[in-house]
Formats: structure tokens, C-alpha cells, sequence
């Protein structure tokens, strides 16, 4: 079946950054047929619930955005939960999609699936190629699974499964705890906090010389109706923008679209993580797809919301 729009979606994890991203992108496509759950209606940890969900609404297509996700501090402190919650997520939303007659499914990765030491950029056959960052191998095993899911899902029973692997990815609706934030969204509520408190200085993780490859996240939500659309014979993408800096580089970016000029602290007895991690994406390039979002403008839509959210709160 082609994707039109009339044709039924079903976004799982739609209240997260990603999902809700996706879920807005699609609204705004004028998808009329949009289908989300939230947790107190369905588990996705629980098999039979995911089951009967999925045969009962029996959605034309599937995008998995539902995940345990965190930075560099939750992944290793909770591996347990890591690799339990997203193994069982994505093994009951690909084997319901299955059951359920779904034929076209985009599951959703992340570069850290791909070696620590892996050639720069990095290219989608590089998976497997050697070993893991070890402060999040529990997230990058689980997401391996699901990618080898996916094809094998492909292969036995002619299904048309993708997997797109995003880089780092920011947005509106991000998660700014600075327990198990990401590195970005942790900058962004560190460098603000200081600069309202009038403090000098910010304390960073590490050295700051780590680089890291950041994409706004309606780019991604971009890429998954692009990949819905397209015809494709790979089924591993990677979703890049080519936007690279060291952890330094975005302290210095962040304060100056902040207008604060703060001395950085380096907590060199906490982990850097991989070294660099860049993504080659000219495949998807050459499917037609790239991302449209600047730096600088996708800081100012997730700063917006950022503050909207803090005004909330209060």
C-alpha cells in the first residue's frame, strides 16, 4: 500500500521528543488518520496488550518512537533498565506490526549502535564491525536487536521493515533533567540556570574535546515520512546533518545565542564517551533526502520551547 493521507499511522512513543515531533510533522502534512496510546491505555512492555492493540486498529503503517532513552549518565547507571525496556518495546510493536498484517514499518536506532572506534563518518556498514562504547552498550545491543529484527523479519516473511539511524537529536519537548539528559539539552539548562543565578562559571563533562554530530528533530520527523514514501532497498539509513562540534564548541555556541559569556570547568574524572562521533548519511542523500533545519534555527525553536516550559512551571 502507498502512503497517502488517508492512510493510518500508528506513532508509538508519541508524547516523547521524537514521537511528539513525528505526530506534529504529520498533523501539519494533513494526515487524517493518525493513530497514538498513551501508557495508562497501553503498555508497550506488556506483549499481549501490544497484541491485541495493533490487531484491533490494524494500522497500515508503524514508526517506533517509543524507547528508554538518556544520556551518557542514565545508560550507565541503568543498564538493566535499558536493555530490558527497549529489547521488549521493539520485540512487541515489530512482532504485533507482523501479526497484525502491517507491511511497511520504520524503527527508529541511534548512531550509538555503531562502534566505538568506528571509521569517521560513519557508514551503515560499519555496524558490527567492532566494540561498543561501554557507558552505553546495554542501549546499543537493544537497538542492534531491532535492526537485525527488522531484517529478519524481512527476509523470512517479505516485509518491508527499515531502520533509520539518527544522530544526536535536540528539539522541542526535550528532556532537560540534567541527571539523564543528553549532552545538548544538559548545555542548554546549565548555561541558562547560570546566567539567571549571574554565575561565572559552568562545569562540563569530561575535556569538551569529544565531537558530536547534532540533527533538529523535525528533521527526523521529515526523514520518517520520506522513508514511509520512498521505495527503498536498504534497510539501514543513517539520518545525519552534518553539523559537528566538540562538547566545547556547543558551550561557546549555546552562550552566545544566550548572550552570557561564562568560564567552562572541565570534570575531567567523568567519561568524554566515543571520541567523535559523525554520521555518513549520503545514502539517504541519494534517496533525495537531507535536512533542512540550520544550527542556529533549530537552537531557536527548542530554546523557545525551552522557555515556555520553564514559564509553565512556575
Amino acid at each position: 500500500m502507498q502512503l497517502n493521507k488517508n492512510s493510518k499511522i500508528f506513532v508509538a512513543g508519541h508524547k516523547g521528543m521524537v514521537g511528539s515531533s513525528i505526530v506534529r510533522y504529520l498533523k501539519k502534512k494533513k494526515y487524517k488518520n493518525i493513530l497514538t496510546a498513551d501508557k495508562k491505555d497501553l503498555d508497550l512492555l506488556d506483549q499481549l496488550n501490544t497484541q491485541k492493540f495493533l490487531m484491533k486498529k490494524k494500522p497500515h503503517f508503524v514508526i517506533i518512537a517509543a524507547a528508554r532513552v538518556g544520556g551518557i549518565m542514565a545508560n550507565n547507571n541503568y543498564k538493566a533498565d535499558f536493555i530490558y525496556q527497549n529489547l521488549q518495546i521493539q520485540t512487541n510493536l515489530i512482532h504485533s506490526s507482523y501479526l497484525a498484517g502491517v507491511k511497511k514499518l520504520i524503527f527508529l536506532g541511534s548512531s550509538c549502535i555503531y562502534p566505538k572506534f568506528s571509521k569517521q563518518p560513519i557508514k551503515e556498514e560499519y555496524l558490527l564491525d567492532g566494540k561498543l562504547e561501554t557507558t552505553n552498550d546495554a542501549y546499543a545491543i537493544a537497538k542492534i536487536a531491532g535492526v537485525k529484527m527488522c531484517e529478519s523479519y524481512n527476509q523470512q516473511y517479505g516485509l518491508n521493515y527499515i531502520s533509520l539511524m539518527p544522530t544526536n537529536l535536540y528539539g522541542p519537548n526535550d528532556n532537560y533533567n540534567l541527571k539523564n539528559s543528553h549532552f545538548y539539552p544538559a548545555l542548554i539548562s546549565k548555561i541558562y540556570q547560570a546566567k539567571i543565578k549571574k554565575k561565572k562559571t559552568i562545569k562540563i563533562w569530561g575535556n569538551g574535546k569529544a565531537k558530536r554530530e547534532i540533527l533538529f528533530v523535525d528533521d527526523l520527523a521529515d526523514a520518517c515520512e520520506y522513508f514511509l514514501k520512498k521505495k527503498v532497498k536498504h534497510k539501514i539509513i543513517n539520518i545525519g546533518s552534518g553539523q559537528e562540534k566538540t562538547i566545547l564548541g556547543y558551550a561557546k555556541f549555546i552562550m552566545k545565542k544566550m548572550n552570557v559569556n561564562l568560564q567552562v570547568l572541565f570534570d575531567k574524572k567523568k567519561p568524554n564517551g566515543t571520541p567523535r562521533k559523525i554520521l555518513n548519511f549520503n545514502l539517504a542523500k541519494k534517496y533525495g533526502w537531507k535536512p533542512k533545519f540550520s544550527l542556529s534555527d533549530g537552537f531557536d525553536l527548542t530554546f523557545s520551547n525551552f522557555i515556555n516550559k520553564k514559564l509553565n512551571e512556575k
